[in-house]
């Protein structure tokens, strides 16, 4: 049953923390404007500051939506679904506010030592109203890993950007290169090739509607270059159960590889000497 707050329950917080997913979604105001939807799901991102606040750290991505429309009209929606434990769903509507990359706000939220690769905001989200309901209709979900594809990208595009960095404090003159044959990121004087700054000039700068996107960003990653904060190391996959389940079906049935290859070995080996044997009596 369908319950409303207007602000988030204290017994909810640990529960927002432990998810490793959420939703947001926003609307132009124009009735025929792309409402968005889109989800978000790297590990840290999300914070709750207090039961009326919270925040999350918006990651560089092929669009700008979000930004677009709370730069706009500020509505937006934060959706929560559990995937184990007691079925329930979680939204908190809201008012945003965005801080982009490099601006006082941003830099207080998230310090450089704590920032992720391709981080272009802040999105703070002012609560002012909240509602759960069943999630009877949700599946269950055994959690495996965070994907890091996109960490990964975005780092090895700001190594143009620190690349770029490195060239002017050198003393040499900026290179203006089309990162991805893209002759409309040199027009807007790019930078480095398949750098930060050059994708968002060409991703992230207006909605599909036409909207603004990216206001200061851009410029301030010339003079704040982004740091490599990336850890090199693959995560562990976790088993889920229905892997565990198959993994020790084919231990009871076969064993483990090893010893399954060597009974097969001797079983043969064994064949072959009764079969030699039975030949020799028959004779």
């Amino acid at each position: 049953m369908a319950k409303f707050y207007n602000e988030i329950p204290e017994w909810l917080f640990e529960w927002i923390q432990k998810q490793h997913m959420f939703w947001v979604a926003s609307a132009p105001l124009s009735t025929e404007g792309h409402i968005n939807l889109s989800p978000k799901g790297t590990a840290d991102c999300f914070h709750v500051v207090n039961s009326k606040q919270i925040w999350y750290e918006d990651l560089s991505g092929s669009g700008i939506e979000t930004i677009s429309h709370i730069r706009e009209n500020g509505r937006i929606t934060v959706m929560f679904s559990a995937f184990e434990g007691p079925p329930r769903i979680l939204r908190l509507f809201g008012v945003g506010t965005v801080h982009e990359y490099g601006s006082l706000e941003y830099n207080a939220l998230i310090p450089a030592e704590t920032r992720k690769p391709g981080s272009r905001a802040a999105i703070v989200v002012d609560v002012y109203q909240v509602g759960t309901s069943c999630g009877y209709a949700i599946p269950l979900y055994d959690f495996v890993t965070h994907r890091t594809q996109l960490l990964r990208f975005f780092d090895k595009a700001e190594e143009g950007d620190r690349s770029l960095a490195a060239s002017r404090d050198r003393g040499q003159p900026e290179q203006i290169n089309p990162p991805c044959d893209t002759n409309d990121i040199k027009q807007k004087g790019a930078g480095a090739p398949r750098s930060l700054r050059a994708y968002w000039l060409l991703k992230n700068m207006h909605s599909l509607d036409g909207l603004p996107g990216l206001a200061t960003a851009p410029e301030a990653i010339l003079s704040m270059t982004p740091q490599s904060r990336f850890d090199d190391v693959r995560p562990t996959m976790r088993q889920s159960k229905g892997m565990a389940d198959e993994q020790n079906f084919k231990v009871f049935m076969f064993g483990d590889p090893i010893s399954f290859a060597s009974g097969v070995m001797f079983g043969a080996v064994g064949v072959l000497a009764l079969a030699a044997i039975l030949g020799k009596l028959k004779r």
